[in-house]
């Protein structure tokens, strides 16, 4: 597969949250971007998006090595068609909608138009690989997931998962090139719907729900339990992490010994809540309230500060 070191020109196929990301990212990283979405106005959308330039300069006060490099900013050219994302791009990220007839559709053309060595990887938040990439008839094995979350060009994490024709060769390479991007990827070893960080958040967003179904927290109070407590040591060190140091001198044994039991029972009282519409108009009402008017675009802001102060914070202390 094509060497992180080989990777001139990136590949977006979708430009809607996860692609313009996925662009900046590139652009930061000094990379030609190639773009690509069929919906009508895409190219205006996704160039009025983009931060003012000099993309490179570091934004609120975090250094370029955290998150970027320092040499200048790539270019951006958006494609006529997806056959001529593959044929020029040395990696192809794929961010279109999650439907799986669309994907099917997306990589088989992909893979007819990309040399044999490129990865074509999807953002897919929740399909596995080996529902797809069998629609490639050329070359399936440097086809895998590579699911970030949002906002990709600030959020580390980025899950790779390999189908059943995947090759080892290609989930190396994907690891490598997505850390020489600054990112932090984890190997997702089975496919699992939903992929791994997904599936725990479902966890939480389910008995979250169930409380709020059941009249025991508000929405703003669920978001206060998180944000104001878990959330914030999670985001330094991880629940497994978190937890071995409330153990003390006994550390995660001690937890699990003393505190596992009385766990299990929780689980057991745990919701199973359904998302009738009584529930959804509960929960976006609930949203509604805890906001107060504060726009989306100006949460978006503060939130995006708030990462690049964090993942400054996390590097000088050795947690990132």
């Amino acid at each position: 597969m094509r060497s992180s070191e080989n990777v001139r020109t990136l590949g977006v196929v979708g430009t809607g949250a996860i692609g313009v990301s996925w662009v900046v990212l590139g652009l930061e990283h000094g990379l030609d971007v190639i773009a690509w979405d069929p919906a009508g106005g895409a190219e205006e959308r996704l160039r009025a998006q983009l931060p003012a330039p000099p993309l490179v300069e570091p934004r609120g006060g975090l250094r370029p090595s955290v998150s970027r490099p320092t040499q200048s900013a790539g270019t951006l050219r958006f494609a006529e068609s997806l056959a001529e994302v593959g044929r020029e791009a040395d990696l192809v990220l794929e961010s279109g909608p999650e439907r799986l007839e669309v994907k099917r559709e997306i990589f088989a053309a992909l893979d007819d138009a990309a040399a044999p060595d490129v990865l074509l990887t999807s953002s897919s938040s929740g399909l596995m690989p080996s529902t797809f990439q069998d629609a490639c008839t050329h070359h399936p094995e440097r086809v895998l997931v590579a699911h970030p979350f949002n906002p990709p060009h600030l959020v580390p994490l980025v899950e790779v998962v390999g189908g059943a024709a995947t090759s080892t060769e290609a989930v190396e390479a994907a690891l490598h090139t997505l850390r020489h991007l600054g990112k932090r990827p984890i190997h997702i070893r089975r496919e699992v719907p939903g992929h791994v960080a997904n599936r725990l958040q479902a966890a939480l967003w389910r008995e979250a729900y169930h409380l709020v179904d059941q009249g025991i927290v508000s929405v703003a109070d669920i978001d206060t339990a998180i944000s104001d407590g878990p959330g914030l040591r999670w985001s330094l060190l991880g629940p497994f992490a978190t937890q071995h140091l409330s153990g003390g001198p006994g550390g995660l044994g001690h937890v699990l010994e003393h505190l596992g039991p009385p766990m299990v029972e929780w689980w057991d009282d745990l919701g199973h809540p359904v998302l009738t519409a009584g529930l959804v108009e509960k929960l976006v009402d609930g949203v509604d309230e805890e906001l107060d008017g504060t726009s989306a675009e100006e949460l978006v802001g503060r939130r995006d500060e708030a990462l690049r102060r964090l993942l400054e914070i996390k590097t000088d202390l050795g947690l990132g």
